[in-house]
């Protein structure tokens, strides 16, 4: 994980002391607009079918879930990790039929035991 040790590295100096003064003064609100924005031009990138826009699109939509990570860390509210082990767990708990002993027999089931 030498890229993403770098990458936390890379915000934490631009939040930290001596970094960025536009990045220090951001809090969840005020970078929404700019999740909602890379999101959309992911989904364009997807439509595009341009692997290398692909690759630069779901970066920036990397760095606004490590931003807001980043702002909530330095409120002490939760981590990146934080965010990382509830994701894992809600993945474990909706496949079951990989993780657990239920039987699905198909992708529909796999949707509705997802969607509860």
């Amino acid at each position: 994980m030498e890229a993403m040790d770098r990458l936390m590295k890379i915000m934490d100096t631009l939040r930290g002391p001596g970094g960025c003064p536009w990045d220090m003064e951001q809090d969840h609100k005020s970078i929404m607009k700019c999740l909602i924005e890379e999101t959309y031009e992911l989904a364009d990138a997807i439509d595009g079918d341009d692997v290398e826009i692909l690759k630069e699109e779901l970066g920036d939509v990397f760095l606004q879930v490590v931003f807001h990570s980043a702002i909530a860390r330095d409120s002490g509210k939760f981590t990146l990790d934080d965010v990382i082990t509830v994701l894992c767990d809600k993945l474990v708990y909706r496949h079951p039929h990989v993780f657990g002993d239920v039987s699905m027999r198909d992708s529909e089931e796999v949707i509705k035991n997802w969607e509860r």
